[in-house]
């Protein structure tokens, strides 16, 4: 009996080595490519936006920049860019696209080290959320499915993509499943996962409003995890679990505002503000609800202004279709694009899984229902804009899946590992190209600008490969542009003219056009591009055509 114990110690610590070792090495590889991408990629068209408000944050404490996103998420950026030492004239009056370019490229930095020092926060937070796929999926499957989660996590092409820009999206996603662990967590533990739940929560707003439609799901949550915890404590009635539930969910929102709070006034204590001439009139239950919330005022304009945005006609492309307006299938359709195949086919098995299997079924509310409630109001917004507006689905859809291996299927384990194998192979083929990444079914990234624009294809990522290609292979061709980005073509040694300012039968040589322009071309730039010859593609963003 002493020595099968030890045998059985022995057994269970190699594992949890080997755990520990598999968690480490997929995590380096996630690190390896966000790094690489970060250190190859151009500013994005949202990025210097977000790069020179963190910097206003940082010298000025002024919240006069971007108010429709709150300032978590820019704080952090702005973590990074205290290494940079970067020089911004303070007392800036331009308009907040003009700040990005003033930093980057009018006030003598580099903007190569400015913007990598900018991505390293977002890249250090995309990790660590890495481990919360991992002990959320561990907590559900054991650690099998933790690894297995996180391999699906740390390969998601649209993850590395964006997790690897100094922008918000992930780090909202990223803290809304930190508060979803959370709270699955206090079905054990209630009175101390809540208030961290709620801080989770509250970083999630703080840093996006587009994780405003999760709290009151996530405060039914909080009341489902104190009946839970009530049903398992005995001689507790469940009606009680209620009430304090109730009473929980409540001190859950209460910590989430102060933390949006204590986000704004980390920037400016004193709260300066004054309502930019911008910011629309709002009506109606929308202008109702903006008014009764208890948030600070830039908080309240920020939301004026998404509302704004979102009773404006956006242009779309979707399958070789343009448009104007939303389609509400648009979302679903890019993310069977934008999704490795054996992804697609584990997240709908990890679905049906958690919702068929009687070990899984209590996690289904905390795991399904806050990412369908999301996706449901993304297909519903305004903006056909990217996949991006979903990313949280690569997270929460990792841990469902991971519930696969709990199955009693003897083939279970194996074909779960079969398609994660899939899935790590078709990410490691993109490389380091994730943010115009499709799926093979779709051909491929080199294909994607047939299907989908903007920052599924092209979100200005590849000017400075457009200019190493000039030099390498097309020095001193005369070369004309049509970029869609933040960056500033000179600034990377690009000499060129816009075509669609002079006589058509003036543009000779080189014509460089942004797939998404491209996507988009009417009139003069759609002659043109007709009585041209690609000849060259940058990144597959940028297609070169010939002018004869």
């Amino acid at each position: 009996m002493r020595v099968a114990g030890v045998l059985d110690r022995v057994t269970r610590t190699r594992a949890a080595v080997l755990v520990v070792a598999l968690v480490a090495v997929l995590l380096a590889q996630m690190a390896v490519a966000m790094v690489t991408t970060a250190v190859e990629q151009t500013p994005t068209i949202d990025e210097p936006v977000y790069v020179g408000t963190a910097q206003t944050y940082l010298r000025e404490h002024s919240l006069r920049f971007n108010p429709e996103h709150p300032p978590l998420g820019k704080l952090v950026i702005a973590t990074g860019l205290q290494f940079a030492h970067a020089r911004l004239a303070p007392g800036f009056a331009g308009d907040q696209g003009a700040l990005g370019r003033r930093l980057l490229y009018e006030s003598g930095n580099d903007s190569w080290q400015v913007m990598l020092w900018a991505r390293l926060p977002v890249i250090v937070l995309t990790l660590l959320f890495g481990l919360v796929v991992f002990a959320f999926a561990r907590d559900l499957a054991g650690p099998v499915g933790g690894v297995a989660a996180l391999t699906l996590y740390t390969f998601s092409p649209d993850a590395i993509a964006h997790g690897s820009l100094a922008t918000l999206d992930v780090p909202m996603a990223g803290f809304l499943l930190t508060s979803v662990w959370l709270l699955w967590r206090a079905r054990c533990r209630p009175r101390t996962q809540l208030p961290l739940a709620g801080a989770a929560l509250g970083a999630a707003v703080a840093t996006k409003m587009s994780a405003l439609p999760a709290v009151p799901v996530l405060m039914v949550l909080a009341v489902l995890s104190y009946v839970s915890y009530a049903c398992r404590t005995p001689g507790t009635r469940w009606w009680r679990g209620v009430v304090r539930g109730a009473a929980g969910a409540v001190g859950m929102a209460l910590v989430a505002l102060a933390v949006v709070w204590a986000a704004y006034l980390a920037v400016d204590p004193r709260l300066r503000w004054t309502t930019p001439g911008h910011v629309p009139a709002v009506h109606g239950l929308r202008g109702l609800a903006v008014d009764l919330l208890p948030v600070p005022e830039p908080f309240r304009d920020g939301m004026r202004v998404q509302f704004g945005f979102e009773n404006e006609r956006w242009r779309g492309f979707l399958f070789g279709h343009r448009y104007h307006g939303s389609l509400w299938y648009y979302l679903p359709a890019a993310l069977l694009v934008k999704t490795p195949l054996g992804m697609l086919a584990l997240w709908a098995a990890g679905a049906v899984a958690m919702v068929a299997a009687p070990r899984l079924r209590p996690a289904a509310p905390y795991v399904l229902v806050p990412s369908a409630v999301l996706l449901a109001v993304a297909m519903n917004g305004a903006r056909d804009l990217g996949v991006r507006y979903a990313v949280f689905l690569p997270m929460f859809l990792a841990v469902a899946a991971a519930g696969l291996v709990t199955l009693r299927w003897r083939g279970a384990r194996g074909v779960t590992a079969a398609l994660a194998v899939c899935v790590a192979v078709s990410s490691l083929r993109t490389f380091p190209y994730y943010l115009p990444y499709a799926n093979e079914a779709f051909g491929g990234p080199a294909r994607t600008h047939l299907h989908l624009h903007d920052s599924n294809v092209d979100w200005g990522q590849d000017l400075g490969r457009l200019a190493d290609r000039l030099r390498g292979r097309y020095r001193d061709e005369r070369v004309w542009l049509v970029y869609k980005g933040s960056g500033v073509p000179s600034a990377y040694g690009i000499r060129a003219r816009d075509p669609r300012g002079v006589s058509p039968g003036r543009v000779h040589g080189l014509l460089a056009v942004s797939d998404s322009s491209v996507a988009q071309a009417r009139g003069r730039l759609a002659a043109l591009i007709e009585d041209s010859r690609p000849v060259d593609e940058i990144g597959h963003s940028i297609t070169v055509y010939r002018r004869a």
